[in-house]
């Protein structure tokens, strides 16, 4: 007879398009369907979300709706579902599914997986002491970067509940499928004349949830501050949420509109990122940014303030440039390096590719989470009655 399938169920607030949340329909296509069966729950349905693409992936997608604090009032819901699914590993992303996660796990005594995408020190304190109160009753938190990794030790190690000493961190960073995510210069010249920017105009780029952690604003005061020596330059945004109207406001009094072009979430973004020529991060903090990584697989080069993870992707000089996060006005200075030196802008490119493929590859991230669901499930423990 067939080994039964090991289900995976993975717990996440919403299904929006950031980065914690792609990278479940992107691992899944790369998982061993023979061995893994993957289901998903979520509880903010949010428009241009990613439900579809889980799908397309074999993905079993339920919401439960429930606002934030109405979380642990579905403990019953999703124990019920863990239950009729015969699910065996709970797999949580990010703070408030992670405490639900571990609620529900506890009582059914089944193996649960926790990934940290950002350090705690970033959380509000109701996620910071949630997470903090209920972080021993898991088996293995997942760090997707060594300062992610670094948070989750310190934030825990005086945890006075000391519930469950079976906590085990695991440092798997972020992965690209590279196969996927490459240079495709036919699409990037498509949407460069979608865009009506100028063939040979150098371009700047972002993908992002707009939101206040990726300090958009200062990403169009540097953009500006370009334009004062490089009025040719074109910036493009790819992303939506809560700060694009401010932007929008902001780009339209500066008188330089012309040369901004918001399109917009998208769901396949290679057009986009092919038509860069350089990717610009102002973030304030980071775990490990998936779109980052996406860009430079796509041979595109970085410059960013040295937030989270990024650290550990980008050697300063090498793919792209670093500053620190206080002094984001060097962006537009750094930017300026590579725009005006185009042998370094050529060497850059092809040090990012090489960067993701060597260190940063999707199938390096699949198969260790696959090892860490076969570790956890043989020591499962018994459920109780």
């Amino acid at each position: 007879m067939p080994t039964r399938k090991i289900r995976i169920l993975h717990l996440i607030k919403s299904l929006g398009r950031g980065g914690a949340e792609k990278l479940i329909p992107e691992t899944a296509a790369l998982h061993d369907k023979e061995r893994f069966e993957f289901f998903c729950l979520y509880f903010f349905h949010t428009p241009k979300n990613i439900v579809d693409e889980l799908e397309d992936m074999g993905i079993q997608v339920t919401l439960i709706p429930s606002s934030n604090l109405a979380l642990f009032f579905q403990i019953s819901k999703v124990r019920q579902y863990v239950l009729e699914n015969k699910i065996d590993i709970i797999h949580s992303h990010l703070p408030w599914a992670g405490i639900l996660g571990r609620l529900v796990g506890r009582k059914l005594g089944i193996p649960i997986v926790y990934t940290e995408h950002n350090t705690w020190d970033r959380y509000n304190k109701f996620s910071y002491w949630g997470n903090r109160l209920t972080f021993k009753m898991q088996d293995v938190a997942i760090a997707v970067s060594n300062e992610v990794a670094l948070s989750m030790r310190l934030n825990s190690m005086l945890n006075p509940l000391k519930l469950h000493a079976r906590l085990k961190v695991k440092t798997i960073v972020n992965g690209v499928n590279t196969d996927n995510f490459q240079m495709d210069k036919l699409l990037g010249e498509k949407i460069r004349q979608e865009e009506k920017i100028p063939e040979h105009a150098f371009v700047i780029g972002k993908v992002a949830v707009f939101r206040s952690q990726k300090r958009l604003w200062l990403w169009v005061d540097n953009a500006l501050e370009i334009l004062k020596e490089e009025p040719e330059v074109h910036f493009l945004l790819v992303g939506d949420g809560e700060w694009k109207d401010r932007i929008l406001a902001q780009i339209a009094a500066s008188g330089k509109h012309a040369n901004f072009h918001l399109v917009g979430a998208q769901k396949k973004v290679v057009p986009y990122l092919s038509a860069m020529d350089l990717y610009m991060s102002t973030s304030e903090f980071e775990g490990l940014p998936i779109a980052m990584l996406e860009a430079m697989s796509c041979q595109v080069p970085v410059v960013a303030t040295q937030a989270g993870g990024i650290g550990e992707v980008i050697s300063d000089g090498v793919e792209g440039y670093l500053c620190d996060i206080e002094n984001h006005a060097e962006l537009s200075i750094l930017a300026l390096r590579i725009i005006q030196d185009s042998a370094r802008h050529a060497a850059f490119s092809s040090a990012a590719r090489l960067r993701v493929i060597h260190h940063f590859s999707m199938i390096k991230m699949v198969t260790e989470l696959e090892k860490i669901y076969e570790q956890v499930i043989q020591k499962k423990i018994p459920t109780k009655s």
